[in-house]
């Protein structure tokens, strides 16, 4: 059953919003930072979230040239659903009843992507599935068409939404084959349209000009207005009358649900930064002029290196960006200066002039100093994994990751379904002796592999996990502290 359109509420008048700070970039995962947003308080959602495509990237990123590795962790299609399904209900929840939302993919996953969002929106709500031409084929698919293209879907959350008509020039070619008239008292080109009505069951609009009885799209006061203004004429004498229309008074083609104008970035393009999935500004700004207005509030909950914010600055929009990686956030901050002409500042924010980010992860030296069961808490959060919610009878288990998709419904069951370890040790060096206790706890948990967290470790630590990978084939990943604050986990996990 379609869903109702919702009646939006009043808005408060004065700032953008009463609700909700604005020229923020979060850092952290968008569940958490959207579950404290308050509901109905934005304009536009795009989402680039990563698709479920087990591609491997690596990146070099434009401010630093840092090597980066970028895995997608989606090991299946209903995993991949399962990660984005409670964020797009949050997303739903924080859209105005006039907003839009767009959610951008590619054909790993766009039909189920469909189904996901139609049960949240409701069927009812969705208004176009735009189809935007990314890359041009570079060489043939096995016994197949290549795939060359990238799918956004766009709902409406109510009825009274925001669309503004955007259209495209006319093309030479159109020009030169339509538009050869041309008016010689003022050098404008002309095409000469019909005048005819295409419904002839229209009786009232049935008379008589200049010599033909027809039906027209006009009534008779008004032919003879446009008659006296030039705008009708004959194009010789006793041919039927038509209509001129000036090629600047068009507005263009409307712009339709395929966009084949907006080239991908490369590496040669002026606003690459190296970043894997990185859109054009122009598709962006395609999209907050057609679904908002000026001081709207955009929000980009997988924002990666800003686009959508940059392009949201750039028209006079507010915006909200969220990301996981502190890497993307510092990025996208030096973006939002050199591009956007904004500065991060907490007393220019304040002033409603420029913009701050919230929630890097913390120094080294702060985690030495927080309490150890806090720390233990951060630690396995960076990891991606589920702390233990009590310190006494963990059996030497800090926190567990599940593959994606096997978490157990029951949280409170701290060993149901398949998990990976994780220990914690507020430590300077830890040891063998602490790598002995885990390399016990692996066996007897019958765990492959197993993470320990810490600042730093002994050479004998390491000597230690190798030698139990040789005679056990389980592994123990050592990571330090430091390689979560500089994002280095992926190339250690």
């Amino acid at each position: 059953m379609t869903k109702p359109f919702p009646k939006p509420p009043s808005s408060p008048a004065g700032r953008p919003s009463a609700l909700l700070d604005t020229r923020v970039i979060y850092c952290g995962d968008n569940l958490e930072q959207l579950a404290k947003l308050p509901d109905h308080c934005v304009d536009l959602i795009y989402i680039d979230p990563p698709f479920n495509s087990n591609r491997n990237y690596e990146v070099f990123w434009g401010e630093t040239k840092e090597k980066r590795a970028f895995e997608d962790r989606h090991i299946s299609t209903q995993a991949y659903i399962d990660y984005m399904r409670p964020r797009c209900v949050q997303l739903h929840r924080v859209l105005k009843v006039t907003g839009s939302f767009y959610y951008h993919c590619d054909w790993h996953a766009d039909s189920y992507v469909r189904v996901m969002l139609d049960q949240i929106f409701g069927a009812g709500a969705f208004g176009t599935h735009i189809i935007w031409r990314r890359t041009n084929a570079k060489g043939l698919a096995f016994k197949s068409f290549p795939n060359n293209h990238d799918s956004i879907f766009y709902y409406r959350k109510g009825e009274d939404y925001t669309f503004n008509r955007l259209y495209l020039p006319h093309s030479e070619k159109l020009i030169e084959s339509h538009y050869k008239n041309v008016e010689p008292e003022t050098g404008r080109l002309y095409t000469l349209g019909d005048l005819l009505n295409p419904n002839p069951d229209r009786p009232n609009l049935k008379y008589e000009f200049l010599g033909f009885t027809k039906v027209w799209r006009w009534t008779k006061e008004r032919m003879l207005d446009e008659y006296k203004n030039g705008r009708v004429i004959q194009p010789s004498p006793g041919a039927m009358p038509r209509y001129k229309r000036y090629l600047d008074e068009q507005k263009g083609v409307p712009i339709d649900s395929i966009w084949t104008d907006i080239p991908p970035i490369n590496s040669q393009a002026k606003e690459d930064l190296g970043y894997p999935t990185q859109k054009p500004i122009a598709l962006l700004e395609r999209i907050i002029k057609a679904s908002s207005n000026p001081n709207d509030i955009v929000l980009d909950a997988f924002c990666g290196c800003g686009t959508a914010l940059v392009a949201a600055q750039q028209l006079g929009r507010q915006w909200i960006g969220i990301d996981i990686s502190p890497t993307a956030c510092r990025v996208m901050a030096k973006r939002m200066r050199d591009v956007g002409h904004i500065w991060e500042d907490e007393k220019a924010w304040r002033a409603g002039r420029g913009f701050v980010v919230r929630d890097l992860p913390w120094t080294i030296d702060k985690l030495r100093a927080i309490p150890p069961f806090e720390f233990e808490n951060w630690a396995v959060i960076a990891l991606g994994g589920v702390p233990n919610a009590v310190q006494v009878g963990d059996m030497g288990i800090d926190g567990k990751i599940y593959p994606v998709g096997t978490k157990p419904a029951d949280q409170n069951d701290m060993f149901a379904g398949d998990w990976y370890p994780i220990q914690v040790k507020q430590k300077d060096k830890v040891g063998r002796p602490d790598v002995d206790q885990f390399e016990a706890v692996m066996a007897r948990e019958d765990r492959q592999r197993g993470f320990f967290v810490s600042f730093d470790y002994t050479s004998d630590a390491a000597s230690e996990c190798e030698s139990f990978r040789k005679k056990t084939g389980r592994i123990i990943k050592l990571i330090t502290v430091k390689d979560i604050l500089e994002e280095q986990l992926a190339q250690k996990m």
